[in-house]
């Protein structure tokens, strides 16, 4: 076994054991990092695979932004574990099942059948002013060019909702909003008004006792 096997062999270790932790974990906050753990390895094994690019973002994109802002989320909202755990075991079937049939599809179409080393040879490796990000920035731009741009549409889209969600105005029935503008302008006259009433007189009520039955 070279070094480099072993490595990889590490790094999908850590990977398959944090995935693995992270959908047993109850605290979401560990599940996340569990998560974190996951992509890291994932990571390496790709920079392994000479994919330095792809390795690159995943680190930054998804461990240095997206699950900061979970676990940011995470951590600020109030989740109630009883009602997670609500139906777990009764939807614990199913969800065997479907895991199963995922492996089962994903080991058809990626197993050694259609990607073993008879079928494809192995990859000589790359020459030392070889870039990365050039041969997959290339394609991206040019052959596919309209995936890409649909994708960013999407991502365009996506931060458009999230904005008009925040500046939704809810009806006045449901929330009262503040009018800033409305209570400058007010006078003093305005700000205080006497109201004539009668006086309160209070009574006491003799309390009466219900007659046994």
């Amino acid at each position: 076994m070279t070094f480099e096997q072993f490595v990889f062999y590490v790094l999908a270790v850590i990977a398959s054991v944090s995935g693995l932790m992270m959908i047993t974990v109850k605290n979401p906050v560990k599940a996340a990092l569990w998560l974190v753990l996951t992509f890291i390895s994932t990571a390496g094994v790709w920079i392994m695979a000479q994919a330095e690019f792809l390795g690159l973002v995943l680190i930054l994109v998804y461990v240095g932004a997206v699950m900061v802002l979970f676990l940011f989320v995470v951590m600020m909202l109030d989740i109630n574990m009883a009602v997670l755990k609500e139906g777990f075991t009764k939807h614990l079937p199913l969800g065997v099942m479907a895991a199963t049939a995922i492996f089962i599809i994903m080991y058809v179409v990626l197993g050694p059948a259609h990607f073993g080393l008879e079928i494809y040879a192995q990859p000589e490796a790359a020459p030392a002013n070889f870039s990365n990000t050039e041969a997959l920035g290339i394609p991206l731009y040019t052959e596919h060019a309209y995936a890409f741009i649909l994708a960013a549409v999407l991502l365009l889209l996506g931060i458009v909702a999230a904005i008009a969600l925040t500046l939704r105005r809810r009806p006045t029935t449901e929330v009262l909003y503040q009018d800033v503008p409305k209570q400058n302008r007010t006078t003093k006259a305005e700000r205080l008004r006497m109201v004539k009433m009668d006086a309160v007189v209070e009574k006491n009520i003799e309390a009466k006792e219900e007659d046994d039955k």
